[in-house]
């Protein structure tokens, strides 16, 4: 597992230098790698997909630069082995093999953790490991397979996304000269990490090393270049099944095998490739409190080929390609009967100051020839989702709706990265019309004050930039009215509609306890948030969240936010895999205005896109303090258009992509009150001011 974060400029710089400087190496000929000799590293497999032929171009490079004992390159020496995609996982999973669940005891074997201790808690926490680990663990295993049925002494696995560190070659013979020369076994070892990022060591440890290798004093992550002798491949087959990422259940092993590392990684893992690997532990130490690096996530920004069009048939695969092409990092306009009048004159005339990048089914560009997309635009691409005799260039595809791997022909033609998650399928929405006769610039009915948003090719923040209003039709109408507060005898609001929230996330200074949620007289809810100190945090506050998740709608709630300062009390609708979110804010520092906000990050249910930190903010003026009295807020969803009302008066509005598109996924509905890290938000915590309280009198859904 690496999560090592190279977001700062000096990481970036230093990253940088260092990559760069090992192409100075003086001495490139390692003599530990043989085809001939058995005391020798006699084979090389990278593990590589085959969807990311850049990556095996880029590690192949890399194997060139170092020669072995013979003279020759060590990429002569080296196989590619078709890695397991996660995307093509069976529902099956051989359990002789791999059992997909860990305990959060087993991480913390591997990566000791001051706020948590190893007991009958952690022991029963159990986490599933997500697809792209168990794809990895897979892989491993079959490659340990095949290395145990050859007739090489020893061989080094890599993985695709490695470099060889500045002296590697110099560095790793005198390690192995010294391995073979003081062993006197065959074979010297079973595992030799050439790849590591040790954890949870003290200092004292490494001051007292002696040595040119040892033997692991600490948990260490990464298994990305390792040396696995035959005995060794053949030793791990005979203690699976593994459990969890391959990397934790190495380090679980450790005391069967032996294993030696490096004194120092000489194999490093690039950090300018994007990973398309997703941590199952991540989200468990974050919701526990134990992981709090709130640091902004922003999207990848590769090089795209702009602008890209598209036309074909209804119902053919139309409203799935622009999603697509949304999660690929396009800003995209798709399913409508015409452009904005601004945005049809600026593309058309080539004007730079288009908002988007990529346009699907766009009725407006269907009498738009060929002939004169390419005169306006040389680079444009055009995409076809139903034949047409034009396709045969390197400029016009045809993406039948049939074809089974249109993520491979989309990035072919794109020449961009293959993304992780599966190409989206959704129904054909057809082609929009737009609300010509609104006055989008009166929407925003209330005083409202913009913030400052993120940086995605899913907002767009031009000034004065309205957005596209739709016209709405009878699918919009909300009809069915359920309300779902309730509680039990035991003073608790506990049902089958909500749960109340046992846990944190990194932002917040708090940690959610059920026992901060009471009702008090006339069933009104009160959630409080107190200084009590736990293992994880210095205060305790509270939150309530639906079970179910709900696909558009009106969330009301009845409440009276507290007005300390540092203090948040959010009204929202979120969900995660991708990151949708939908938000009331009151910030306790300045109570008389409501802040709204929504994230919106493209794709299907499980789409690994969690961008977001800042989302697209706006303070609304209210005209009254919220914290002195009951208030009904509500927000309004539907496939077109979101609004926010205070007392059942429109005060905000957001139509399609103004400056985001709407969110499209189910969400759950939250109420919670907190105390955030961000200053610049929240204000400084008034601690003299607490416990502050937030209540809640009644909270309706209706859709």
């Amino acid at each position: 597992m690496n999560i090592r974060s190279y977001s700062g400029f000096l990481d970036r710089l230093r990253y940088r230098v260092l990559f760069q400087l090992r192409l100075l190496d003086i001495n490139k000929q390692s003599k530990s790698f043989s085809r001939d000799s058995k005391d020798s590293i006699q084979r090389i497999y990278v593990i590589n997909l085959d969807r990311k032929p850049k990556r095996w171009i880029q590690v192949s490079n890399e194997l060139k630069r170092i020669k072995c004992r013979s003279g020759s390159s060590l990429y002569e020496l080296s196989r590619r082995f078709s890695a397991i995609d996660a995307r093509y996982l069976d529902e099956k999973i051989d359990s002789r093999v791999l059992s997909p669940y860990f305990t959060l005891a087993d991480q913390l074997h591997v990566e000791p953790n001051p706020f948590i201790k190893i007991d009958a808690d952690s022991k029963a926490h159990k986490i599933k490991m997500t697809p792209q680990e168990i794809a990895i663990a897979f892989s491993h295993i079959h490659l340990w397979q095949k290395i145990a049925s050859d007739d090489i002494s020893y061989t080094l696995l890599l993985e695709d996304d490695v470099y060889f560190e500045r002296g590697f070659a110099n560095s790793l013979d005198i390690a192995w000269t010294d391995i073979i020369n003081k062993s006197s076994q065959f074979p010297a070892f079973d595992i030799l990490f050439l790849s590591f990022q040790e954890v949870g060591i003290k200092s004292d440890i490494k001051i007292h090393r002696k040595g040119l290798v040892h033997r692991p004093d600490c948990g260490i992550w990464q298994a990305s270049g390792y040396v696995l002798s035959k005995e060794g491949a053949q030793k791990l087959l005979n203690m699976l099944p593994a459990y969890g990422p391959i990397d934790l259940w190495l380090n679980l092993q450790f005391s069967k095998l032996d294993v030696l590392l490096t004194n120092k990684p000489i194999i490093e893992q690039r950090v300018d490739v994007p990973s398309t690997n997703s941590y199952s532990i991540m989200p468990v130490l974050s919701q526990i409190g134990a992981y709090n690096h709130d640091m902004p996530i922003v999207p990848h920004q590769q090089k795209l080929s702009v602008p890209i069009f598209a036309f074909g048939d209804p119902g053919s695969g139309l409203t799935s390609l622009a999603l697509a092409l949304s999660v690929l990092g396009y800003t995209c306009c798709s399913d409508l009967t015409e452009l904005p009048n601004d945005e049809g004159h600026n593309l058309f005339t080539r004007n730079h100051r288009c908002h988007f990048n990529a346009y699907v089914n766009i009725g407006q560009l269907n009498d738009w020839s060929v002939s004169e997309i390419f005169k306006i635009y040389p680079k444009a691409k055009i995409i076809y989702t139903t034949p047409n005799h034009l396709y045969n260039s390197d400029k016009i595809l045809y993406l039948p709706q049939n074809h089974k791997d249109k993520w491979d022909v989309l990035c072919s033609f794109l020449k961009c990265e293959y993304p992780s998650s599966q190409y989206p399928n959704c129904i054909d929405i057809g082609q929009r019309k737009i609300d010509i006769d609104k006055n989008h610039y009166n929407k925003n009915l209330a005083s409202t004050k913009k913030l400052h948003v993120d940086t995605s090719p899913w907002i767009i923040s031009q000034k004065n930039w309205p957005g596209i209003a739709i016209q709405e039709d009878e699918k919009n109408n909300l009809t069915c009215e359920r309300t779902i507060v309730s509680y039990n005898e035991e003073n608790r609001l506990h049902n089958k509609s909500w749960k109340l929230r046992n846990d944190t996330f990194p932002s917040n200074l708090s940690i959610f306890k059920p026992d901060n949620v009471k009702i008090l007289t006339s069933n009104i809810i009160s959630m409080t948030l107190r200084e009590q100190i736990t293992s994880v945090r210095n205060f305790t506050s509270a939150a309530i969240v639906t079970h179910e998740k709900f696909l558009y709608g009106r969330y009301i709630a009845e409440i009276k936010p507290a007005n300390v300062s540092g203090v948040i009390t959010g009204v929202f609708l979120h969900r995660n895999s991708p990151h949708q979110e939908i938000d009331i804010e009151f910030l306790g520092k300045d109570t008389t205005k409501m802040l709204v906000n929504v994230f919106y990050n493209p794709g299907i249910e499980g789409t690994k896109l969690e961008y977001g930190y800042r989302g697209t903010p706006a303070l609304i003026d209210l005209g009254f303090d919220a914290s002195e009295e009951f208030h009904f807020y509500e927000i309004e969803w539907n496939r077109h258009a979101i609004r926010w009302l205070v007392d059942k008066k429109v005060v905000h509005e957001r139509v399609l992509w103004n400056p985001t598109p709407i969110p499209n996924l189910p969400m759950e509905f939250n109420i919670n009150l907190w105390c955030s890290r961000s200053k610049e938000l929240a204000g400084k915590l008034d601690t003299s001011r607490i416990p502050a309280i937030s209540k809640i009198k009644s909270v309706m859904i209706m859709q």
